[in-house]
């Protein structure tokens, strides 16, 4: 077993490490097949052998070439590492800077099996979301964190270290990036190639950015979600007897069976994979389990009736879960779900994010790698039927939206009827769930902000929960429009819900949704009560990259931004670039993210707290951009939350000045002006 300071030490070359390769019992990333020819392949092996001395090549030459082979990327598992990998309390770290050890400290909970999805393949979420491409980098990142002062930046190109550069104290310590391929060369297809080649990688979003905080951000987003559907689509602030279905029990789709528990609906969720469902049941976070559809329909029955709060997992396809529910209504009349959507991973459709219902999951893995077009060709057939049975029940009142995760994108790809007449090309005849219902929340400036208390320590956490509750009810009491006052309501009961129901995997973190001021004074607060002595350790602040202003996704985060602008990614970039110097400790820029590789760019940051005055000017000036650049663009682009919250921003802060719009009230204009 590895120390951290054996981790911190550098590629481990004497001895090298026993080849022990696979671990057995945990779950692996699925084959990729890349379709390298000979001279590609050759490329790989190079690229690979090139982070050891040449007297080690004949021996990993071999080992590395069979993992291509076998498995389609070289993940070099002789060098995984034999330590307990967790986030450990940040003083345990052997670093010179703080924001050194806070990084390693974010790293290792991105790889904690506990929190990651396929630890070993270095995948933390969304089936292909990378942390790093193989296990050299992680020794050599932590390596360098180790060797970091506050005038020298790590710099990373796609998981590859590329080394530590002078700056200043003021620079970011980490600059990031991952997947930026040029854009006619940022194909699916393309990617594949040279991801295996170990050229370029997808880091989801918190994934490649060392953020990720476990399923609790999904839980939370998703608590948000299914409230403001019931609100929208039902009429109802309580949603006991309604009934939620979906699919997805792994990575970030594990949330949905806790989140539907909190909001206190009737949670169905179907899962392929019996490993993910028994692993949120031994989480606690799934009630019960079923591979029968007849127990599935009754338990679903009786919980209704009874109004009662329950999370089911359904072991089996989700497309036989919505064919029996149609099914049910043609033979009984009796419309059974009231809200649903999907969590599959379908921005990697056909490399295991969307599992075709014609195969049991075993025979799809094995399809998949070996006839890679017939595999595809039974996706696309099911997502066909799945979009079939769903517009079935909303045809008779149910309430459908696309999760994000690019399942209608897919879907029309496929052939589905789930065409839009008279929608311009990121319209279907679903909505995204940011163009109806979390879309205005983000035109007010709220989104998903999220802290780790790097001590390890419960306490901490409930510290700074506790501060973070005052500070919403504080603002409450001063005074806020009706709809921000929802927001900040909803969520002081998330903190409560999420300390209740035990939200924690791996790091202590919390997430919730606030927007500038809220963001503003808890860091603040925080900062004060590090000084103080009242929380032990510095915090990382963060975000989802699914936030105001970290993306630009025109089939998600932009996808209500009508004035043609949903396809440019001005904003993120611009965020990314923004919040690099006006004080975070790290940034990130990402293609890809959510709904898949060459539909967004997205970018997300660290930013670490330590009591001292610094912090506090770096979190006042960073946090007021990272909010406003997303809520000026939505501004300009016609949208009047955005419009109202920034004129409100610019009468506190007289140094912010934006361009407002000036509405086209009379079309008149346009069609006798195009007539000419």
């Amino acid at each position: 077993m590895s120390s951290l300071k054996e981790i911190c030490g550098g590629l481990p070359l004497n001895p090298v490490p026993e080849n022990r390769g696979r671990k057995s019992g945990i779950p692996h990333a699925p084959v990729r097949t890349p379709n390298l020819d000979s001279h590609e392949e050759k490329l790989a092996l190079k690229n690979a052998l090139r982070y050891f001395p040449s007297n080690f090549h004949e021996v990993l030459a071999p080992e590395f070439a069979k993992e291509l082979r076998l498995y389609g990327h070289i993940y070099m598992y002789r060098f995984c590492p034999r330590i307990e990998m967790r986030a450990y309390p940040i003083q345990e770290y052997p670093c010179k800077t703080i924001q050194a050890a806070a990084i390693m400290h974010m790293i290792m909970n991105n790889l904690d099996p506990a929190v990651a999805q396929f630890p070993q393949e270095l995948v933390t979420y969304g089936g292909n979301g990378q942390v790093f491409s193989n296990w050299a980098q992680f020794w050599l990142v932590m390596h360098y964190l180790s060797e970091m002062t506050e005038d020298q930046t790590l710099v990373m190109y796609s998981g590859h270290p590329l080394g530590l550069f002078p700056s200043h104290r003021n620079a970011p310590r980490l600059v990031i990036t991952n997947g930026m391929v040029i854009p006619n060369y940022s194909s699916r297809d393309e990617y594949e190639k040279l991801f295996a080649m170990g050229v370029t990688m997808y880091g989801q979003m918190t994934a490649g950015s060392y953020c990720y905080i476990g399923p609790q951000g999904i839980v939370h987003g998703t608590v948000l979600t299914v409230l403001n559907a019931g609100r929208r689509y039902l009429g109802v602030e309580n949603l006991a007897g309604k009934v939620f279905v979906t699919s997805g029990l792994g990575g970030m789709s594990g949330a949905q069976a806790k989140a539907a528990v909190i909001a206190g609906c009737v949670g169905i969720i179907a899962e392929v994979d019996e490993a993910a469902l028994l692993k949120r049941h031994q989480q606690g976070w799934l009630m019960e389990i079923t591979s029968s559809l007849d127990h599935c329909i009754a338990q679903l029955r009786e919980a209704k009736k009874k109004k009662m709060a329950l999370s089911l997992g359904y072991h089996g396809n989700v497309v036989d879960l919505w064919e029996r529910l149609a099914e049910e209504f043609n033979t009984t009349g009796e419309l059974l779900a009231d809200l649903g959507s999907d969590q599959t991973s379908c921005h990697n459709p056909f490399n295991g994010g969307y599992y075709p219902v014609q195969l049991s999951f075993k025979e799809a893995n094995q399809l998949m790698s070996s006839n890679p077009v017939k595999f595809r060709t039974l996706v696309q057939e099911s997502l066909r039927r799945q979009v079939a049975a769903i517009n079935r029940l909303s045809d008779q009142g149910m309430f459908f939206w696309d999760y994000g995760n690019a399942f209608l994108l897919e879907a029309q790809r496929a052939g589905a009827d789930i065409e839009k007449r008279g929608a311009n090309k990121a319209e279907f005849r679903y909505p995204s769930y940011v163009q109806h219902i979390m879309g205005d929340i983000f035109s007010l400036g709220f989104g998903p902000f999220r802290w780790v208390c790097t001590s390890g320590n419960p306490e901490d956490l409930a510290t700074t929960d506790f501060i973070a509750t005052s500070v919403l009810e504080k603002a409450v009491l001063q005074g806020v429009t009706a709809s921000v006052k929802q927001q900040y309501s909803d969520n002081i009961r998330w903190i409560q819900e999420a300390r209740r129901h035990n939200l924690v995997v791996g790091s202590q973190a919390r997430i919730l949704y606030s927007d500038q001021k809220g963001r503003v004074a808890i860091a603040l607060a925080i900062n004060r009560s590090i000084a103080e002595g009242k929380i032990k350790a510095p915090v990382v602040l963060s975000r989802d990259h699914h936030d105001v202003s970290g993306t630009d996704s025109p089939y998600r985060e932009t996808s209500n931004i009508y004035d043609g602008s949903a396809f440019c990614a001005d904003m993120a970039v611009q965020n990314f670039v923004g919040d690099s110097f006006r004080g975070a400790t790290w940034v990130a820029l990402h293609n890809g993210g959510g709904v898949g590789w060459g539909e967004v760019i997205n970018g997300g940051f660290g930013l670490v707290l330590d009591g001292s005055s610094d912090a506090e000017e770096r979190a006042k000036m960073m946090l007021s951009w990272d909010v406003s650049n997303g809520v000026a663009r939505r501004c300009w682009s016609g949208n009047n939350n955005a419009y109202e919250t920034i004129c409100q921003a610019m009468q506190k802060d007289k140094k912010l000045k934006v361009t407002l719009p000036h509405k086209v009230v009379d079309d008149n204009i346009l069609e006798q002006a195009l007539s000419c």
